[in-house]
């Protein structure tokens, strides 16, 4: 049975949190408000954990979860280098509605599915989630939706679509834009050939629109696609 906590009550939000901590510690999965939309969260070192995330979404492992941090220096832990340009990004942005795909780093002993060696990492900006992150450390969290359904921009939107496969929903009402982050692929900034232009891919246009990413990295963003270019499916429903 899904425990649900109002958590624009001082007493509630309290007790929300508790039962959000330790339902992470056990495993299981944990719907929270973010800055974008509703994110359905699992601990990121959890396997078992990430896969009740997907399973839940119904998902499979080929459409990896991102993964949610505290600060820029859990980003530093997360992942093989981080790019000036990339820098340049996240001190921009975060916290906010972006979301940074990047090589993860090689020691880390986690499984989000088939990424590739990669890890998609973002900070939000609402007080809630980040006090979690704070107290958790990383959370894989994606879109609090079924696959192919709108992401919730309200706790009870994903309490109808997920039940009791997540164990505490944590409630604070709509999200401010319902609006999902907008996700970039900066993995060529890492370890490009000398004879390769190393450019930064938009995978989803969300939050952070093309003309605030062109105002950071210029010409390193790659070009608006052209009409009649084919877009690649890259899992619309994929990132909080």
């Amino acid at each position: 049975m899904s425990s649900v906590f109002d958590c624009r009550d001082e007493a509630q939000l309290l007790a929300g949190m508790r039962h959000a901590r330790q339902a992470i510690a056990r495993g299981e999965l944990v719907v929270l408000p973010t800055d974008t939309v509703y994110g359905v969260a699992a601990d990121a070192f959890s396997p078992a954990a990430v896969q009740r995330l997907l399973d839940a979404k119904g998902r499979g492992r080929d459409m990896p979860p991102p993964v949610l941090v505290a600060g820029q220096d859990t980003l530093a832990a997360l992942v093989e280098e981080i790019p000036e340009p990339v820098q340049r990004l996240v001190d921009r942005f975060w916290p906010g509605g972006l979301t940074i795909v990047l090589p993860a780093q090689p020691s880390l002993s986690w499984d989000l599915g088939e990424t590739q060696g990669t890890v998609a990492v973002r900070m939000p900006d609402r007080r809630i989630a980040l006090e979690l992150l704070a107290e958790t450390g990383p959370l894989a969290v994606s879109s609090a939706n079924l696959t192919g359904r709108d992401a919730a921009i309200i706790a009870a939107d994903a309490e109808a679509m997920l039940g009791d496969s997540v164990a505490v929903y944590l409630e604070e009402g709509y999200s401010e834009t319902g609006i999902p982050s907008t996700i970039v692929d900066a993995t060529s900034l890492v370890g490009s050939a000398a004879d390769e232009k190393p450019v930064v891919r938009i995978l989803r246009e969300g939050a952070v629109t093309r003309e605030q990413l062109e105002e950071v990295l210029g010409d390193l963003l790659e070009p608006a696609e052209q009409p009649g270019d084919v877009a690649p499916d890259e899992g619309a429903d994929g990132a909080e």
